[in-house]
């Protein structure tokens, strides 16, 4: 494993899932990981189990949660990750207020620490990595808003990125955009969905997938990019079973 010791390292969304599975690593490397997410009680299971892990329980979709998580430290490293399941069911079977969800939660986080990095600014030569998904690069018709917020995301990065590079602000900002993860809550509430919408078994949904990630690959996707490993050429990456691979253009 790459080695991130003395780095100051942020992640946001750090509770469960491939948030939680950055944390792990991250601190095995030898970095000093600061993890954020809104659970208390998930937090501190967490710092029991992977020690000198710091947290920190907020909402991410506060307008100070940005600034209260750098009062702390700016990091060298930030990882936006966080957000909210998305619904399941067609287009004419929602209503606003489900189909928005991924805005107001995982569009709205990605905003405000995007936001933050920008303004205080983080230091030169940070970077920094927002937790998408392969939802936001294929879409998503079972999902409501979640693939085009996800997409935002992926813009909202774009956007940043252009703006450090016009402040000579000297960031690095990437997207990751895992494919769905079977061995995730999220991922089995993907997988539940669209066997229900495709009116197919949970297992026969499984079989149909070409090389799903775990939220292990999904996380040492994330190492791997903040070492510098990445495939180079690229701002937006995937994850699948086969490893980390640039977006197509």
């Amino acid at each position: 494993m790459p080695s991130l010791t003395g780095k100051n390292m942020v992640v946001v969304g750090a509770s469960r899932g491939v948030g939680r599975g950055i944390v792990e690593k991250a601190a095995k490397a030898g970095a000093r990981v600061r993890a954020v997410a809104r659970s208390l009680e998930q937090l501190r299971a967490l710092a029991e189990e992977v020690p000198g892990v710091e947290i920190l329980a907020l909402d991410a979709r506060d307008e100070d949660a940005a600034d209260r998580v750098f009062d702390r430290g700016l990091p060298e490293i930030l990882v936006i990750g966080g957000g909210v399941f998305p619904p399941t069911g067609a287009l004419h079977e929602l209503s606003w207020e489900a189909f928005a969800s991924n805005w107001e939660n995982d569009a709205r986080i990605a905003f405000n620490f995007l936001k933050a990095a920008l303004a205080r600014p983080l230091a030169p030569g940070s970077t920094v990595i927002v937790l998408s998904s392969g939802a936001g690069l294929a879409g998503s018709p079972n999902s409501g808003g979640y693939a085009p917020a996800k997409r935002a995301q992926i813009f909202m990065a774009n956007y940043a990125q252009k703006e450090s590079d016009r402040l000579g602000l000297g960031l690095n900002i990437l997207t990751l955009a895992p494919r769905i993860m079977p061995d995730t809550d999220l991922g089995r509430h993907a997988v539940s969905g669209y066997a229900r919408y495709l009116g197919v078994s949970e297992a026969d949904f499984l079989k149909s997938m070409a090389a799903p990630p775990s939220a292990a690959d999904a996380a040492e996707g994330v190492i791997d990019l903040v070492s510098g490993k990445a495939p180079e050429g690229s701002r937006v990456y995937i994850v699948s079973g086969n490893g980390l691979q640039a977006a197509p253009a």
